[in-house]
């Protein structure tokens, strides 16, 4: 149950938060070019400027798996609320005009258009007025008012496709536009300049362009970690290498937010199938009444825990015998420990969004950037501990007053969401200090402002690392010899504050007891399951074919397909390999494969097909990379692969 509670969760925010921008704002932009063709066509040809498209740009970047889906969620809110003539084409299916209407009529009629169809009437207006006569076509619109709903063709990967063949079907359709409603869509990955290189002036001048900018893949990855991973309403958690595998495999192979949720839901799977304690993972209700029912073998793993096994260490010796020995006691002590582990979570993200937004208004700082890495930084250990947390908090001391009370007002916007006590008087405490600097006399004020001005005009100028820690090694150094002021004694006592509440709540999950419960930590069956490496596929299925032929029969080189055999007498050559003697050696296995007798004449010799079998299989391994010819000996060719003689 839990599984698929979270699997339906992230299936549901990957498709409402991501695209729901922009797709709101094309719907609104066809909806307002079909409200203008309804109204009369003379209006229509006035907008239109007598021959142009509506047309909209749409901007999406390089490189993304997650095209198909935008693209699908459009089609579906275009038939669910402004036309059921929304088609889709791809560049692999257009490659001739011919072929991009016919596709078109297809999926406009709904049914196969042949070729002599085709040739009798290939214009979309004949076949628009005729889908409008099918009955119910347009009957589930929520808006029955469209007397006459506009054709969209989607453009899905338009750099892809022939710049003639767009040039010709745009020209077409610019004749037509008079008595067609129609719009088009173009799926555009690089840059919006493209469509003046591909489409020339005469043809660029029918389309009224407007151009829609989706967001970037990154930003689309930060709503999904932001909702599924810093939140605590989610038990399942990552940590900090897995993490850090998922968000490489998505920066450095493929930009795909859908297969970072794909790499969530195999690592969900590979958790509850290699712990035994994942029942525990799941809501508050659900965790407790799963820690009642615990067997004796699920509680001897759980005293088994190194997380377990540090708390009883901690406990008084006659707690300790009672958590050894009593089933029951450990049931209890475990419930206690499942709150515990819930209520650090609510604490740790609030203080960490806390502590992300106190730092992100400083200069260029490694603590400063994406909470992501600051999250991953506090898993790996003692944020407080590094470098960049102790200058991050110099930094701060150096603000003015008003930047300082607007940075802490973030600070206590983002806790006032958390519900528990904890946090509740964390957010007293702050706004506390915020009222008390609001309310400092202004003479003070002005005598501090005098003080810490210079230095925070040269902070604001110089952000590299170099002159930053001049800056503070001076702020450092004034504080020795200079009496406080009391701003100055107010702002530190409301930093050192913030610094105790970080210490207490953003300790790394490895000290909680019970953390292996929730967290998944096997990097290592990620990476491997998730990073493509074709060579070692290549090389498995080479030198093991029968795993992926499962031919349960052999196991045996001679029965092998002919580049196996090639390939596994390759690797018991050197460097260079005589080609005459690699095919009698493939000759040899052949023959024992078809069942001749070794003593025989016929066994092992080189007939025609066999020469033909052989130059195919060494061909296709020079072509995977294995092999090339050299020029050192024109009857050898060179190996490519280590090992061997």
């Amino acid at each position: 149950m839990p599984v698929m509670v979270i699997m339906a969760s992230l299936k549901q925010i990957l498709q409402d938060e991501l695209n729901k921008k922009i797709l709101d704002s094309l719907l609104e932009f066809i909806k307002k070019c079909t409200s203008s063709f309804q109204c009369r066509s003379d209006e229509w040809s006035c907008l239109m400027r007598a021959s142009e498209i509506p047309t909209a740009a749409l901007v999406l970047g390089v490189n993304v798996p997650d095209h198909d889906m935008t693209f699908q969620s459009l089609s579906d809110l275009l038939q669910e609320s402004v036309t059921p003539f929304a088609v889709s084409v791809q560049a692999k299916e257009c490659s001739a005009l011919k072929n991009l209407m016919q596709k078109l009529l297809e999926r406009l009629m709904g049914v196969r258009v042949t070729e002599e169809e085709y040739e009798e009437d290939p214009s979309l207006s004949g076949k628009h007025k005729h889908a409008m006569k099918s009955p119910g076509k347009y009957c589930s619109l929520e808006n029955d008012v469209l007397q006459c709903p506009p054709i969209v063709v989607i453009f899905k990967d338009f750099e892809a496709f022939n710049p003639h063949v767009l040039q010709d079907f745009i020209f077409i359709c610019s004749r037509y536009i008079q008595e067609l409603p129609l719009l088009l869509v173009f799926g555009i990955a690089t840059s919006p300049c493209t469509i003046q290189h591909m489409l020339p002036h005469s043809v660029s001048s029918l389309l009224c362009i407007e151009l829609f900018q989706s967001l970037s893949c990154t930003q689309h990855l930060a709503t999904v970690i932001d909702k599924l991973i810093l939140t605590a309403e989610f038990p399942f958690k990552l940590s900090g290498k897995v993490l850090q595998v998922l968000v490489n495999i998505f920066l450095y192979h493929d930009f795909s937010v859908r297969n970072f949720v794909k790499g969530l839901q195999l690592a969900l799977l590979e958790h509850f199938h290699s712990q035994p304690l994942s029942v525990l993972c799941c809501k508050k209700k659900h965790a407790l009444l799963n820690a009642q029912k615990l067997s004796h073998q699920h509680l001897e793993m759980l005293r088994q825990l190194p997380s377990f096994m540090r708390y009883v260490e901690a406990q008084e010796p006659q707690e300790q015998v009672q958590l050894l020995t009593s089933d029951k006691y450990v049931k209890e002590v475990c419930q206690k420990l499942l709150k515990d582990i819930r209520k650090y979570h609510k604490n740790y993200y609030c203080i960490l969004r806390c502590l992300s937004s106190l730092t992100s208004s400083l200069p260029k700082y490694p603590l400063g950037k994406h909470i992501r890495e600051l999250h991953m930084s506090c898993l790996e250990r003692n944020i407080w501990e590094t470098n960049e947390y102790e200058s991050a908090i110099q930094l701060l001391r150096l603000l003015a007053k008003d930047e300082l009370v607007a940075t802490l007002k973030k600070c206590a916007d983002i806790l006032k969401p958390c519900k528990t006590k904890k946090m509740n008087s964390v957010l007293q405490q702050l706004e506390d200090y915020i009222v008390k600097l609001e309310h400092l006399d202004s003479m003070h004020v002005e005598d501090v402002s005098e003080g810490i001005t210079p230095l925070g005009k040269d902070l604001q100028k110089k952000t590299d690392l170099f002159h930053l820690q001049k800056t503070l090694l001076e702020m450092k150094g004034s504080r020795r010899t200079k009496k406080m002021t009391p701003f100055e004694m107010l702002k530190n006592e409301a930093l050192d504050f913030i610094d105790c509440f970080v210490r207490s709540h953003l300790s790394p999950p490895e000290l909680q007891p019970l953390h292996e419960v929730c967290y998944y930590s096997s990097s290592g069956f990620l990476r491997q399951h998730l990073n493509a490496t074709p060579r070692t596929s290549i090389q498995t299925a080479l030198s093991q074919p029968f795993y992926y032929l499962q031919v349960a029969n052999s196991n045996h080189l001679n029965s092998a397909p002919d580049i196996c055999i090639v390939y596994k007498l390759h690797l018991e050559c050197g460097r260079l390999i005589n080609l005459y003697d690699w095919l009698e050696a493939y000759a040899t296995v052949v023959s024992g494969a078809e069942g001749k007798d070794p003593d025989s004449e016929e066994y092992g010799k080189v007939d025609e097909l066999k020469h033909a079998r052989f130059i195919k299989a060494v061909s296709e391994l020079e072509f995977l990379g294995f092999v090339k010819s050299t020029k050192q000996k024109t009857d050898h060719v060179a190996r490519l692969t280590w090992g061997g003689c």
